[in-house]
């Protein structure tokens, strides 16, 4: 066997191994994802966390009813619980079911599925918008207005942190998904988006066209999210 022979050869049982490897992952992150919709179409509860930190606590607190606390220092609790490590690609693949189970009507999934989301980050505010629009379709007013005004109470958070119109002033995100989020309530249409630096702030610009046409330009201070993918590069 020749030298390109055998290159082609490794390089082929590479490649397969590759694939295999892929596969696994994608197989091991459907059995998850199936193993817990089972789980949640039986008792349909959200599972608090049992690391007794104050992530914790807050979810235990919230899912018992008692709504006032402070929802800025419940999304940087997250990040420093154990429970933030659990987020991945389970939670993601959980959000894009959401989508389908709600094209086909699918009311109990979409609670099912926003409820597993819910169980591995509670500060979702996807998961409790989903949940609690579906609660409303189904006639739970109680849960509707629950889920609703933990929503909005960490909506509040987030946009009561800045105007969003310069980086010194830009809203002060914990997760790139809370910036999406805010754009999909303002029906806005990502069209870039950089780095920018104000003060001592770095944040996310983001160009978005507007449901009117207009072209607009906000700010998220993502100072949190930059100094953890520092730690992570440092490891």
């Amino acid at each position: 066997m020749n030298i390109r022979s055998a290159d082609y050869l490794s390089g082929n049982i590479n490649r397969k191994k590759n694939k295999m490897a892929n596969f696994k992952i994608t197989l091991l992150t459907f059995l998850f994802v199936s193993t817990t919709l089972l789980t949640f179409g039986q008792n349909s509860k959200i599972e608090i966390p049992a690391f007794n930190d104050k992530y914790s606590k807050y979810v235990q607190q919230l899912e018992n009813g008692d709504l006032d606390i402070d929802y800025t220092d419940f999304r940087s609790s997250f990040l420093d619980s154990k429970q933030f490590s659990k987020k991945g690609k389970v939670y993601d693949s959980l959000k894009k079911e959401v989508f389908t189970a709600i094209k086909n009507k699918n009311y109990q999934g979409v609670l099912n599925l926003t409820k597993a989301m819910l169980s591995i980050d509670y500060t979702s505010m996807f998961g409790h918008k989903y949940l609690q629009q579906t609660y409303k379709i189904l006639g739970d007013t109680v849960n509707k207005k629950k889920y609703h005004d933990i929503e909005f109470g960490l909506l509040n958070s987030l946009t009561g942190s800045g105007d969003g119109k310069s980086c010194e002033t830009g809203w002060h995100v914990t997760q790139i998904e809370e910036e999406y989020f805010i754009l999909s309530m303002l029906g806005a249409q990502l069209q870039t988006q950089s780095i920018s630096t104000g003060g001592k702030n770095m944040c996310d610009k983001m160009v978005v066209k507007t449901e009117e046409g207009e072209t607009k330009t906000y700010f998220f201070e993502a100072n949190i999210i930059f100094e953890q993918e520092r730690k992570l590069f440092e490891k």
